[in-house]
């Protein structure tokens, strides 16, 4: 949301956001608990890397939106975005894994792999080139609120964990966040209770 209120003139940072984006941490923190932050740094560089990652993902959607103005579909964008990517890989794949000296995989690791490749990857990035530019790069973005959400969800329903109260506490406070930062819900209830006036 920062990088967008910098890299676009259309996605200007106000205070709802701002409080949205403080609840939506904060409810992330509560979800991810205080264990986390016992090997703060220890690990430095890897750290610094992870927060390098998340500017870069930030910096990445709003350079994605310029796509658009060479009339570009999502699927051209998402197509180049992988080609390039791949040759700028392939040099130090071939060099670092060596894969001719591999034993060949099974078939049921090219079907993961080939899996991987087309719905994990391919189809997710149309998809995300799409809302890029449907929705804009701050609505995009949102979904890293989304994360720890689905994680705790994912793990009620697949490996019979149980959610905490402070995990519900989070949940809540994210989706206060992901509302205030979207702004369409405070409106419709500024608009339903002046109806009602």
């Amino acid at each position: 949301m920062f990088v967008a209120h910098v890299g676009t003139d259309d996605e200007r940072l106000t205070w709802p956001r701002v409080i949205g984006v403080i609840a939506g941490l904060i409810g992330v923190a509560i979800m991810v608990g205080s264990d986390a932050l016992a090997g703060i740094g220890g690990e430095l560089l890897a750290q610094l890397a992870i927060l390098g990652a998340a500017v870069s993902y930030a910096v990445a959607g709003v350079y994605g939106r310029r796509f658009r103005r060479f009339g570009t579909t999502p699927t051209q964008t998402a197509a180049g975005q992988l080609a390039g990517s791949t040759l700028l890989l392939l040099p130090v794949a071939l060099a670092w894994d060596q894969p001719w000296e591999l034993p060949l995989p099974s078939m049921t690791i090219w079907l993961a792999v080939v899996s991987l490749a087309l719905f994990s990857t391919a189809l997710a990035y149309i998809i995300y080139f799409r809302v890029l530019a449907n929705a804009g790069a701050t609505n995009l973005m949102l979904v890293t609120f989304l994360v720890p959400i689905s994680a705790g969800l994912l793990g009620v329903l697949i490996l019979g964990e149980h959610l905490t109260g402070g995990q519900l506490i989070g949940m809540l406070l994210i989706g206060i966040g992901l509302a205030a930062i979207d702004g369409r819900p405070l409106t419709a209830l500024i608009k339903s209770w002046g109806h009602r006036r």
